[in-house]
């Protein structure tokens, strides 16, 4: 993956310090990577240490200046956030980046039979996990220096799903939190969300393993979108490469959303 800006240049997030949930594994460590490479200072949260064991030893692995933190904390619980960023301060002094990546999706079926604890559960993590890591890092250090959160969301979000309706309403959450933070926060931070479509992870493995030929069959791009295809996009946001832009969403889906209704092949 290149690290390069626009012009050429190299390292464009040299020196800033980037805070990752969900930092362990999938989309969250393919960004992790792109941001060390990039030259940044990289804080991956994660609720399992092993994963994080495990995660700090392949972007060990990866050329790039910075230093490399980890921290134990669930992204559904505001004080384990507030612990983090504080860590972060402590560590580094200052939090420039805060990708909120961690998700969670404990229910599948219509939104009819969901029971509250799952319902909860999923907007404790998607939305209001969101919420509070970027307080914690607006009020750490982003409202007087500055700095750039990016959110990743879902494709879901703008579409109908006959499985994970209600995973897919706290993603399109997302999109609208992003944009009513991109309010609250600017001019001093820059706010905006990334839309992936179905993305080659382990943890999605199942629902692409045995059909990826048909799905990729029928996508524009021909083929599923990768963890690196997020880190790209994720990477753009949070450099100056994307300096007056904020409040957006960059959907990133191989051109699923494109294709027109009713049509099989």
């Amino acid at each position: 993956m290149s690290a390069n800006t626009l012009d050429g240049s190299a390292h464009p997030l040299h020196g800033k310090v980037a805070v990752i949930t969900g930092g362990s594994r999938g989309i969250g460590l393919g960004i992790a990577t792109a941001y060390r490479a990039a030259g940044a200072h990289v804080v991956i949260a994660a609720r399992k240490a092993t994963g994080l064991a495990e995660a700090r030893e392949e972007l060990l692995r990866v050329k790039g200046d910075g230093d490399l933190h980890t921290v134990v904390a669930n992204a559904g619980e505001p004080e384990q956030a507030e612990a983090c960023v504080d860590e972060t301060m402590a560590r580094f002094g200052r939090v420039d980046i805060l990708v909120n990546n961690a998700a969670t999706n404990p229910y599948h079926g219509d939104l009819l039979d969901l029971d509250l604890p799952r319902a909860e559960k999923t907007v404790r993590v998607n939305q209001y996990g969101m919420i509070a890591w970027t307080r914690y890092a607006w009020r750490a250090w982003m409202a007087e220096r500055g700095g750039a959160v990016v959110n990743i969301a879902s494709v879901g979000g703008l579409i109908v799903d006959p499985h994970i309706g209600y995973y897919n309403a706290t993603k399109a959450a997302m999109l609208h939190m992003t944009r009513q933070l991109a309010y609250e926060l600017g001019p001093r931070a820059r706010v905006n969300a990334i839309a992936p479509g179905l993305i080659k992870t382990e943890l999605a493995r199942a629902v692409w393993e045995v059909r990826e030929p048909v799905l990729t069959a029928k996508l524009p791009m021909r083929r599923l979108g990768t963890a690196e295809d997020v880190a790209n996009a994720a990477l753009f946001l949070a450099s100056d490469a994307s300096s007056w832009m904020t409040g957006q969403t960059l959907v990133l889906d191989g051109g699923a959303t494109a294709l027109p209704i009713g049509v099989d092949e």
